[in-house]
């Protein structure tokens, strides 16, 4: 597995959680929660890239559950498009159907209320969309 930094994004109508792994690709983390409608969205997507310099750009794709295309998915596909303009990394569409659920339900666990929790939420969905991806990579070797 080439050694760098990955970067991933959990893109939603609202907000966007950002996560980045470790060079060695051992270890993701929470970076923060963009909004989608900030004027300097591109901008900070832009600082993002020049700071943690990924080799790859994970977004997560919400299929529905029988694994058709919603309408969420194909707005995360035209984010990714989006990403294509700012990085000449590699982008990888991920399925993420479940992220978002399994990390409200981790806060809800861990005593935090979902409505304080929502930017941190969609932060814990892009880590587990690297972890995701990471695992993907080792596999393919």
């Amino acid at each position: 597995m080439q050694r760098g930094r990955r970067i991933a994004f959990d893109y939603g109508d609202v907000r966007i959680g950002v996560a980045v792994c470790d060079p060695d690709a051992i270890l993701s983390s929470p970076v923060t929660t963009l909004n989608t409608s900030d004027s300097k969205l591109r901008a900070k997507i832009s600082e993002l890239f020049a700071e943690y310099e990924p080799i790859k750009i994970y977004v997560g794709k919400p299929f529905h559950m029988d694994g058709r295309d919603s309408q969420s998915s194909i707005k995360s596909g035209e984010f990714a498009l989006m990403l294509g303009e700012l990085s000449k990394s590699p982008i990888e569409l991920i399925d993420e159907r479940l992220s978002t659920v399994t990390a409200t339900k981790n806060m809800q666990d861990a005593g935090v209320k979902t409505k304080q929790a929502r930017a941190s939420i969609d932060q814990a969905a892009a880590v587990a969309i690297l972890n995701f991806a990471l695992e993907i990579e080792k596999l393919r070797g």
